[in-house]
């Protein structure tokens, strides 16, 4: 097998690799990477070359491709919202509350703190899928 045929079919399986598992174009850019690497490949005979060659191009266009992909922002409440434990949450442990009529595991702020089943609470923050929460008694003193 020629070498420009091995980056064509290199660059192929790639590309349509994208289209089964998506990665954010990552996949389409090493396997375009591979296309410009065949073009080469029918100039440049060193293997080892065109490796090099390709991982060169592939850093350069997943640099270039990383400005389009939008950055993730924590989530932030404005203010804080009433929930109700559906059971107990220990201090520095999870539970869960539900909170605007969905079950969510919940972990007190105050990492000392322990609260009771059905007890009004107020969720300050998220982490992840995990509600931050504070007895409605912490925030009424």
């Amino acid at each position: 097998m020629s070498l420009p045929l091995f980056w064509l079919i290199v660059g192929l399986v790639l590309c349509l690799m994208e289209l089964f598992l998506p990665t954010a174009f990552v996949e389409s850019t090493l396997g375009i990477s591979a296309f410009v690497v065949a073009l080469v490949a029918l100039w440049v005979t060193s293997f080892s070359l065109q490796v090099l060659l390709w991982m060169v191009l592939s850093l350069v266009c997943i640099a270039l491709l990383r400005r389009f992909v939008p950055r993730r922002t924590p989530y932030t409440l404005a203010q804080p919202t009433e929930a109700r434990t559906l059971t107990l949450i220990p201090p520095g442990k999870t539970g869960r509350v539900l909170y605007d009529g969905n079950s969510w595991p919940a972990r007190c702020e105050d990492n000392q703190c322990a609260i009771a089943v059905d007890e009004l609470v107020f969720v300050v923050g998220r982490q992840g899928n995990t509600l931050l929460v504070l007895p409605d008694t912490a925030l009424r003193d």
